[in-house]
C-alpha cells in the first residue's frame, strides 16, 4: 500500500479541507511535547491518501483551572480558531474538537514556523528523540520570529512599538518591545475579542510565505476582563479601518441564529458569549485598542 501524500504547506489547500483531514483523519501519536502544562500530543492525521502533522490535546490530560471552572481548554481553542476564520484574517491553524487516541480533544494543524526550531508546540520540545518541533524562542525576548526584542534605553525606535520595562537581571532593565507589524495588530484585535488572558512570545508562529499564526487558546472568553498580552504597543491607539469593518462584520455573524453564534454555544457559555458579543460592541463604540484593565498584571509569566 503506498504511503499517504504529505500535505502542502497551510495555504495551498483548502481550509475546509484541512479541517476534514483533522476531523476525520486516522490519528497515530508520535510523541509528547515535553514540560507542558498539559498534556500536548504530536500526532500524525492521514484520510483519503494526504496526511500531515497535528497537536492533539486530550481533555482528560487537561489541569483544572480555578477561574475557569465552566467547559475545556479543548473547546476554547476551537471558539478561537471559529471566531478567527470568521474575521477572514486567518490567525490560528486550522483546529478542531474530536475524538482521539485518549478521548476527545482539541486537534490543531502542526505548523512549522519561519523562526528556526519553532512550531505550535505549548513552548516546548517533543519526547520523540531528535526534536521534531519546538516553541517559539529566540533572541533574548523569546518569541525567535524578530517580532518581539529587548533594547536599551527608553525608545522603542523606528518599527517597533514599546511594551514595557522588563528586569534583565543585576539590576538592569531593558524595554520589551514588538514589531508595528501589521499581522500583530490583527493579533491584538482578535486577543481583545476572545479575551486573551495568556498571549506570550512564544505563542507566536511566523510561518514560511509571510504568514503568522497564533496557537494555545486555552484561556479564553472569560466573562470578565482576563486580557494578558505582549502586544500592548497600540493600546489606546485608533483602530484601523480594515479592524472596524471586520468587527461590524463579526458583530453580525455572534447574532442570535447565525451559525457562528449557534457553533460557539456549543462550546462556551451563554454568559461568555454575551461577553464576546459585549466585547465587539465595546471595540467599535469606542474605536481604539484596549487598555490593561489596571487590576491584575497585563503580561502574562513567564512572557515566553
Amino acid at each position: 500500500m503506498p504511503a499517504p501524500e504529505r500535505l502542502p504547506a497551510p495555504g495551498v489547500s483548502a481550509t475546509g479541507e484541512l479541517e476534514e483531514l483533522l476531523a476525520r483523519g486516522e490519528l497515530r501519536v508520535v510523541g509528547r511535547i515535553r514540560e507542558a502544562s498539559n498534556a500536548v500530543l504530536l500526532c500524525s492525521v492521514a484520510y483519503g491518501g494526504v496526511s500531515t502533522d497535528c497537536v492533539y490535546k486530550p481533555v482528560k490530560g487537561e489541569r483544572p483551572l480555578w477561574d475557569f471552572p465552566d467547559g475545556n481548554l479543548a473547546q476554547r481553542e476551537v471558539a478561537a480558531y471559529l471566531v478567527s476564520e470568521a474575521t477572514g484574517w486567518g490567525l490560528v491553524p486550522p483546529t478542531v474538537l474530536r475524538d482521539g487516541p485518549y478521548g476527545e480533544g482539541m486537534v490543531q494543524l502542526w505548523i512549522e514556523s519561519g523562526a528556526e526550531g519553532s512550531a505550535n508546540g505549548d513552548g516546548d520540545s517533543v519526547d520523540t528523540g531528535p526534536p521534531a518541533g519546538e516553541g517559539a524562542t529566540a533572541g533574548e525576548s523569546g518569541d525567535g520570529s524578530g517580532l518581539l526584542a529587548l533594547v536599551e534605553g527608553e525608545e522603542a525606535g523606528e518599527g517597533w512599538k514599546p511594551v514595557a520595562l522588563a528586569d534583565v537581571g543585576e539590576g538592569r532593565t531593558a524595554l520589551l518591545v514588538h514589531a508595528d507589524d501589521p499581522r500583530l495588530r490583527r493579533l491584538a484585535v482578535l486577543d481583545a475579542v476572545i479575551n486573551n488572558g495568556d498571549r506570550k512570545g512564544g505563542h507566536l508562529l511566523p510561518a514560511p510565505g509571510g504568514r503568522l499564526y497564533g496557537i494555545d487558546h486555552g484561556v479564553t472568553f472569560h466573562r470578565e476582563d482576563k486580557l494578558r498580552t505582549l502586544l500592548w504597543g497600540w493600546a489606546g491607539e485608533p483602530l484601523t479601518d480594515e479592524a472596524r469593518e471586520v468587527l461590524t462584520a463579526l458583530a453580525a455573524r455572534l447574532a442570535d441564529g447565525e451559525p457562528l453564534a449557534t457553533r460557539l454555544a456549543e462550546l462556551i457559555t451563554p454568559v461568555e458569549l454575551a461577553a464576546v458579543r459585549d466585547r465587539v460592541a465595546d471595540l467599535l463604540r469606542t474605536g481604539v485598542h484596549p487598555r490593561p484593565s489596571g487590576q491584575w498584571p497585563a503580561i502574562p509569566w513567564p512572557p515566553v
